[in-house]
């Protein structure tokens, strides 16, 4: 538990979570800035805690991403990855693209097929089946790909795949992903991979789509050399928004600038796969950051997950309107089936997690026949859940397929590949947020008691897994279009840059009942009108019992101020994650 003392001095919230405020330091901080920048005070404290100075505040705000983009070149491999792909093209040669099947790998696959569509090639899609093949590249199938491809490029995977890539012979292999490395390459003609280990790391926070944008700019950019233009690559910056955040990758530096820039290339609607699946969710106004996430990204998932493999791969790279239609719908019926699964699997696996105790360095559940589709979705829960390093495991007989997710400042990617170093597992690998492995039913206790220490030493479980972490008040009748326009400006928020999470104190409110489980709070305070907080699951824990009857109690209530648009109007919305009794 945190030292500091509780904000507004709310040590135990109606969901029995104790509230961390901002430190006197970063007060400090974001009143300079304020006064430095006339900026808001919320803003301020936001732009502080983001480690950005007053002469940094505009740039930061509006970023651009030619200055913020790398070079392509600074990666080991990529000119002559670029190169081979190139001369694939000139030579007409077939290329197979194989590719993860979750939407990092989906969404990088998609990029390279339209490209090459782009100019006028047509590619190979091979994507393996979850269960029947596991993750990456396999021996049969890269043998099959080789005997009539001569390039074949591995995306999104193939770092760890020794065997697979030298059973690729003759063909060349390229390999464009993320994953963490170990200190032998594959035998591929090129491996570029900001997390190899003669990586300076500077890149480790890229997603295997960026790598593959930067490799077409890189090939775009030795086509110029020739006198010959390749596509236009800002337009499949959507492609790029999308994996960067379903891939749970860190919203800073060119990745921010990725997803801001992608989200614009996405309000246009140009994309016919991506058209087809914003309808079928029913999504009505532009697209973000938590689109991504939570709307689009799972339903592009839920075919590798628990159907076809490469179905939201081909979605993404259809230029067909009906086809589309066609496989958006039938995604979204395959994620209505992984929710249902996932939530079977999440009951079993919390309340396993909570008889073994939640207050260590890492969560973890195993059980029979738990689909392996899902155990990484119910890892994320119990990741959220507890604030710890999280793993899930599902048995098949004597082996077991588990995925790991872990919290902001604690690598869970590099001890899961160390335990496979070890031989306490018999392979997983992944990068600092995700992880997957493998392992028999006689190594879980062990490999589960070696992981708990290894993420021990990073300082996994030292706080409080019960802080709510507040970075600033909002007076409710500061709650504003105008105040929420601004914050939004420091977005898009998601891992590593977590939306600001603010307190509006002492207020009564009027609850009303939504559906099931949801609840739905007016404000009341002087010259407000119109606010409201809204509290998803609300009656599946205990927010939404207190509220019922409210009366005339005064609240502090906790959560990220947000927009909502509806039928052609807006207006704030605080997304409520906990409330506490004013005093």
């Amino acid at each position: 538990m945190s030292n500091s003392a509780a904000f507004l001095g709310v040590e135990a919230s109606l969901t029995g979570r104790r509230w961390v405020g901002p430190d006197d330091h970063h007060e400090r901080l974001a009143e300079a800035m304020g006064q430095a920048t006339r900026l808001p005070l919320p803003l301020c404290r936001l732009l502080a805690a983001r480690g950005v100075a007053p002469d940094q505040a505009a740039a930061f705000l509006a970023p651009q991403l030619r200055d913020l983009l790398p070079d392509p070149r600074s990666l080991k491999d990529m000119e002559k990855a670029a190169a081979r792909f190139l001369q694939a093209l000139q030579r007409r040669e077939k290329i197979a693209v194989f590719a993860d099947y979750d939407v990092d790998g989906g969404a990088s696959a998609a990029l390279l097929l339209i490209w090459l569509r782009e100019m006028g090639h047509a590619a190979s899609l091979y994507i393996p089946d979850r269960i029947d093949e596991g993750y990456g590249p396999n021996i049969p199938a890269m043998e099959r790909l080789a005997a009539d491809h001569p390039l074949i490029i591995c995306v999104d995977c193939g770092t760890l795949s020794h065997g697979p890539v030298a059973a690729a012979k003759p063909a060349d292999v390229l390999i464009l992903d993320h994953h963490l490395a170990a200190p032998e390459l594959p035998a591929a003609l090129a491996v570029v991979n900001p997390n190899r280990q003669d990586e300076d790391g500077s890149l480790a926070h890229l997603c295997a789509a960026s790598v593959v944008f930067l490799m077409l700019v890189e090939a775009n950019r030795q086509l110029r050399e020739t006198g010959r233009r390749g596509p236009d690559l800002m337009a499949m910056l959507d492609l790029v928004a999308l994996a960067t955040v379903a891939d749970v990758a860190p919203l800073l530096g060119v990745n921010r600038a990725f997803v801001r820039q992608g989200l614009k290339v996405m309000a246009r609607r140009e994309r016919i796969g991506l058209r087809a699946l914003a309808d079928i969710a029913r999504m009505d106004q532009a697209p973000t950051a938590y689109a991504l996430g939570f709307v689009l990204g799972p339903r592009i998932n839920a075919g590798g997950r628990i159907g076809e493999a490469d179905l939201g791969a081909r979605l993404l790279a259809c230029d067909d309107p009906r086809a589309a239609e066609d496989m958006a719908k039938r995604l979204d019926i395959l994620n209505t089936a992984r929710r249902d699964i996932t939530e079977a699997v999440k009951l079993e696996a919390i309340a396993q997690a909570e008889a073994r105790g939640l207050d260590g360095p890492l969560v973890w559940a195993a059980g029979e026949d738990w689909h392996p589709g899902v155990v990484g979705i119910v890892a994320a829960r119990l990741k959220e859940a507890t604030g710890r390093p999280a793993v899930v495991i599902g048995f098949d007989g004597g082996e077991g397929k588990g995925s790991g997710r872990s919290v902001p400042g604690i690598d869970l990617g590099a001890p899961i590949q160390r335990l496979a170093e070890e031989g306490l597992i018999a392979k997983g690998g992944g990068h600092k947020m995700a992880a997957g492995l493998s392992l028999s039913r006689e190594q879980l206790e062990p490999a589960m008691a070696r992981l708990g220490e290894l993420l021990a030493r990073q300082g996994a479980g030292e706080s409080g897994p019960r802080d709510l972490r507040i970075d600033s008040i909002v007076m409710a009748e500061a709650a504003g279009l105008a105040l929420i326009e601004q914050i939004e400006a420091a977005g898009p928020f998601g891992a590593a840059a977590p939306a600001p999470r603010f307190v509006i104190p002492s207020v009564a409110v009027s609850p009303r009942r939504v559906g099931e489980s949801h609840l739905r709070l007016t404000i009341r305070a002087a010259g407000v009108s119109g606010l409201e907080a809204m509290a998803f699951g609300a009656f599946d824990g205990p927010l939404g019992p207190a509220f019922e009857n409210a009366g005339q109690q005064l609240f502090h209530l906790a959560g990220r101020l947000e927009i909502n648009s509806w039928g052609g109007r807006s207006k704030v919305q605080l997304r409520l994650d906990d409330a506490a009794l004013a005093s």
